[in-house]
């Protein structure tokens, strides 16, 4: 047998069925999904390349939208965590300062990760054949092996946190 009143406790602060929840959750989904499929199709056909006239033109534009979808992903997460009940415990001034403080690393963290890598090592340039001169090494990935990735799921948990 499985106690699961952890679990029902923890649904009775969480709408899984609240429509604004539904598209935030599709939309954190979709856009990994989205980029990592095209730029690995880009890898294998050379598609975008070729309709744009250059891997660097198709890089940008790519990045472009992956720029877009994450401005809608990050609305939907605003409206989701809106339209959510809020926990009693959470609702205070030090929840809300660290809050801000585990968002300022992982901004901390994404900003510094595009500054080290450039627009085209961010956002998929390998796929594109644009290759850097050598690893990266400088901070922050002399402190953690995925900072951007690391750096995103922060943001977020601050933002949720405040």
């Amino acid at each position: 047998q499985v106690d699961v009143t952890a679990m029902a406790r923890l649904f009775s602060y969480v709408d899984v069925t609240n429509y604004g929840f539904i598209v935030a959750v599709l939309s954190i989904a979709f856009n990994p999904l989205f980029w990592n499929v095209v730029a690995r199709w880009e890898h294998k056909t050379r598609a975008l390349s070729r309709v744009f006239g250059s891997p660097h033109a198709a890089c940008y534009c790519l990045g472009v939208v992956i720029l877009m979808l994450n401005c809608v992903r990050s609305h939907c997460f605003t409206e989701a965590m809106k339209s959510q009940p809020k926990l009693e415990g959470l609702d205070c001034r030090w929840a809300y300062l660290s809050g801000l403080a585990i968002l300022a690393v992982g901004t901390l963290f994404v900003i510094s990760s595009f500054l080290a890598l450039g627009f085209t090592g961010t956002f998929l340039g390998d796929y594109f054949g644009i290759l850097m001169e050598a690893k990266v090494t400088s901070f922050p990935f002399s402190v953690l092996d995925n900072p951007m990735y690391w750096g995103s799921t922060a943001i977020y948990l601050g933002w949720s946190l405040m």
